[in-house]
């Protein structure tokens, strides 16, 4: 375990640098400039402010310069959110995605496991049916069409839940955006979870211990299941990852103070360290849940080790 554990903290922290490397000179050969705005800036004042960021410096300074500070945390200031730095914008903001995220997750995970294992378990009868309809519907739904239908029909219509704002995080004002969020994920845990439960309840050990006569609720729990989520565990990091950095679509039709719309808006704005930083969470964030993923998914078949 500690040199499978060792090769994929390797492999992780390789990763990460190429993603930065590649998103550092991928938005620097983006046309435009975080200063090129309908209000231009004199040239001498815009030297002068070039030269207090470093951005008059040759493109590999800047680049070492930025993963050295990158390394200690240091994300630097944003370049339009005036007296702000990179770092203030990520903890005002990630506590929304980060609540919204792992509600979503924690239900999705719950919901479409149950409802994997029952279509597993009663394989071509109604409640079959039911999940593989249901799934087919969550991935072929956009969340822009299922937002707006769910605020017309418990907003407008039924006038029993807010259709956007925060709220300070307030129950109601959760509700509709962590089911638009939920819902795509029901629908693929659920056929993850129905895929392989029905791949373990036809293998060898599992009608071997039918023939020793134990009950059908043991074999499940104590044999079927364990090999049944292998595929579930693989998916749920960066599925994880995506929806706890925030979901650009949701936040926008919820009017939510996420990360989500920093990321596209400093994106447009050529705000480089907001956009740099917000890369850098997201590889993080999806590298740390897939060496978990990785753990789990070693401990409960240990031929993943080989790997």
């Amino acid at each position: 375990m500690p040199r499978f554990l060792l090769r994929r903290l390797i492999g992780a922290l390789i990763t990460l640098w190429v993603v930065i490397t590649a998103s550092f000179f991928m938005m620097r050969a983006a046309p435009g400039g975080p200063f090129d705005s309908d209000r231009r800036l004199p040239p001498e004042i815009r030297r002068n402010v070039e030269a207090k960021l470093h951005l008059d410096e040759p493109l590999f300074t800047q680049y070492a310069r930025y993963l050295s500070e990158a390394v200690r945390g240091d994300f630097g200031p944003s370049l339009k959110y005036r007296d702000k730095r990179v770092i203030d914008i990520l903890v005002e903001n990630y506590p929304v995605s980060l609540r919204l995220g792992l509600t979503a997750i924690i239900i999705a995970t719950a919901a479409g496991g149950c409802l994997g294992v029952l279509a597993a378990l009663r394989q071509n009868r109604p409640i079959d049916s039911l999940t593989v309809g249901i799934a087919a519907a969550g991935v072929s739904i956009p969340s822009f069409v299922t937002g707006p239908l769910l605020q017309w029909l418990f907003g407008s219509t039924l006038g029993i839940l807010p259709i956007a704002g925060w709220d300070g995080g307030a129950a109601e004002n959760m509700i509709l955006p962590v089911v638009v969020l939920a819902l795509p994920q029901i629908a693929v845990i659920a056929r993850l979870t129905r895929a392989g439960m029905i791949e373990a309840l036809r293998s060898n050990y599992v009608r071997t211990a039918r023939a020793k006569g134990l009950s059908e609720a043991r074999i499940v729990a104590r044999h079927a299941l364990r090999a049944g989520v292998l595929p579930l565990i693989s998916y749920l990091g960066p599925a994880c990852a995506g929806l706890l950095t925030g979901s650009l679509v949701v936040e926008r039709i919820f009017n939510l103070p996420g990360l989500g719309k920093f990321f596209v808006v400093s994106a447009l704005q050529r705000d480089y360290p907001v956009v740099m930083a917000m890369v850098i969470v997201y590889a993080s964030l999806i590298l740390i849940l897939n060496l978990a993923a990785d753990l789990v998914q070693a401990t409960l078949d240990p031929q993943a080790r080989a790997w």
